[in-house]
């Protein structure tokens, strides 16, 4: 039954589109994600998001190829066609809608910056003026700290993890990062050792931070492919499958909407 619902959403996709639904869909992932997308030891991509696409890919009836680029490469890939789809922790915030389509969002992640422990600094931009922040090339994160903290030195990574390393090595006072990610990728580890979470949650604000993350698409596709990734995500949600992947990465809720 199940099958046959899945074709025949195909087909009605197919056509809406004027065009063959594609066998198989190409989603854009960024590594240096940890618990969201990372290369484990066997080589293989995995986290949060990858379970998150591989959910929605059976529930749309679409396998799909993982294409792994540096999150600055995303959206140039995906408007020129290299990818169709992507799953990177990207907001989705008025800047980038100009740009591409989103899905719903599918999980909400606040934004901090992360320093020694005994830094003791005002995490505002004053606080911070002449300061070195490191942030990752491409994030929303950069364009806040470019806005908002005009007298801090602003250093720019190609990943978060290179970001990580130079505050663990004192090139950087602190790096500007979702949450999440810092929690898991480095502070729950040896090298986060003496780091931690310091000032406000930035991903509050909703002139740079948007309305959560979502799958990015091409504008084109917003109809089609996108109403699909809709009806898939709002399926996980009702069943409670979305939430079941919250819980086997997270002891805390990233994906219900905030109230």
């Amino acid at each position: 039954m199940r099958r046959r619902t899945a074709l025949a959403a195909g087909l009605a996709w197919a056509a809406a589109a004027g065009a063959q639904a594609p066998q198989r869909l190409r989603i854009g992932f960024a590594v240096g994600y940890a618990p969201f997308s990372e290369v484990g030891s066997d080589g293989q991509l995995k986290g949060f998001e990858v379970d998150v696409a591989q959910a929605l890919s059976r529930r749309m009836g679409l396998p799909f190829t993982q294409v792994i680029l540096d999150f600055d490469g995303l959206i140039p890939a995906l408007q020129t066609r290299k990818i169709d789809a992507i799953m990177a922790s990207m907001s989705i915030t008025p800047e980038r809608q100009q740009l591409i389509a989103f899905s719903a969002p599918y999980y909400f992640s606040p934004a901090r910056m992360v320093m020694r422990s005994d830094a003791k600094l005002d995490v505002s931009p004053a606080g911070m003026k002449g300061r070195r922040i490191g942030v990752e090339r491409g994030t929303i994160h950069e364009r806040f700290l470019a806005e908002q903290f005009k007298g801090s030195q602003v250093l720019r990574y190609a990943t978060q993890d290179q970001a990580f390393l130079d505050l663990k090595s004192g090139r950087l006072d602190a790096t500007l990062v979702d949450a999440v990610i810092a929690q898991f990728g480095f502070l729950n580890h040896a090298d986060g050792r003496g780091f931690a979470f310091a000032g406000p949650d930035f991903g509050r604000d909703p002139r740079y931070y948007g309305k959560g993350i979502g799958v990015g698409l091409r504008q084109a596709d917003a109809a089609t492919l996108g109403r699909r990734f809709d009806e898939a995500l709002a399926a996980l949600r009702s069943s409670g499958a979305l939430k079941a992947l919250n819980d086997r990465y997270f002891s805390f809720d990233l994906v219900s909407p905030p109230r």
